[in-house]
């Protein structure tokens, strides 16, 4: 299959409604969409990435009316939310209706749902009129993209379209939450922190972001958003100097050797941005290894630690 890469609506429109699969650019990651009404479509979405079936997917969709035919309850703590937060880079978990097939949900009764801000994916949703179901466009396990160029790296020939929309404003998977005992918790941490939805609910929402009790949603699995290269948290020792590169969000250390700096400015938002990239840069350097120093464990920085976390992982002894 040749995969091609532009930036026509109309081409990208006209594969998903021939149940093909498309990349496509949202303000978080890239992600690998399909007509989600069409079930040969969404399977073909696991099998380009070779993701297991049991991990469910998300569904996008334009705006909050066009969502509700396929859940059957937006809770008013949700709406909350969605007023302060969407379209942007927030997913939640409700009950899902009839309507949608339980190879997007992993055979479970709850969906996850998300409203984009990228404004190509909001044109694509409104005149496809129906959701599109989408994890990040990578290979399991594996960095996300953030830039078309990414994509093309790990699908190409597995599908046929690439919407380019430049690189995502955010850099990191959306935050995911769910509702127990009538408390908004956090299954994933992304690009809305905790802190922000703190801030909406009056309380900060606890962290379950583990598959002790089964896979619920996208990003729960221990080993993940891994590189090629072996990747280690912390700073590379001096008799690595000149096989290992070294990841830090600043330029005032001193470091020996490969040296990639997230945010010469030392903020969280555009090491945020930048990460996913990085890792992919490091990634195509030849080094033996990757050292990466871990984040302040609050904002953007849970959610960077835990991807690293569980890329780190995969690596451990």
């Amino acid at each position: 299959m040749e995969t091609r890469v532009g930036q026509d609506l109309a081409v990208a429109l006209q594969y998903l409604m021939q149940g093909q699969t498309v990349a496509i650019p949202t303000e978080t990651v890239y992600g690998l969409a399909a007509d989600a009404n069409n079930e040969d479509a969404v399977l073909s979405i696991f099998a380009a990435k070779n993701r297991p079936t049991s991990n469910p997917l998300i569904l996008h969709f334009a705006d909050l009316p066009q969502a509700l035919p396929y859940i059957n309850e937006f809770p008013s703590v949700f709406k909350v939310l969605y007023k302060e937060f969407c379209p942007g880079p927030l997913t939640f978990i409700v009950e899902k209706s009839s309507v949608v097939s339980s190879f997007i949900t992993g055979g479970q009764q709850t969906v996850a749902i998300r409203f984009s801000a990228h404004p190509f994916l909001q044109k694509l949703l409104v005149k496809l009129d129906r959701p599109l179901a989408a994890p990040s466009a990578n290979l399991y396990g594996q960095v996300s993209p953030t830039n078309a160029s990414h994509v093309y790296q790990q699908l190409n020939g597995r599908i046929p379209y690439i919407l380019d929309g430049g690189s995502c404003e955010h850099g990191l998977e959306s935050t995911i939450i769910g509702l127990q005992d009538n408390k908004v918790v956090i299954f994933r941490h992304g690009g809305i922190t905790a802190e922000a939805l703190q801030t909406a609910l009056g309380y900060i929402p606890e962290t379950k972001n583990k598959e002790e009790s089964g896979i619920l949603t996208s990003g729960m699995v221990k080993y993940h958003y891994a590189t090629q290269t072996p990747l280690y948290l912390g700073f590379k020792p001096i008799h690595e100097k000149d096989t290992a590169v070294q990841i830090t969000i600043t330029n005032n250390l001193e470091i020996e050797g490969p040296h990639l700096i997230l945010s010469n400015a030392n903020l969280l938002e555009e090491a945020a941005r930048n990460l996913y990239a990085t890792l992919h840069h490091a990634d195509g350097l030849g080094m033996q290894k990757i050292y990466i120093q871990p984040f302040i464990d609050s904002g953007l920085g849970k959610a960077m630690n835990d991807r690293l976390f569980r890329a780190a992982a995969k690596f451990a002894k």
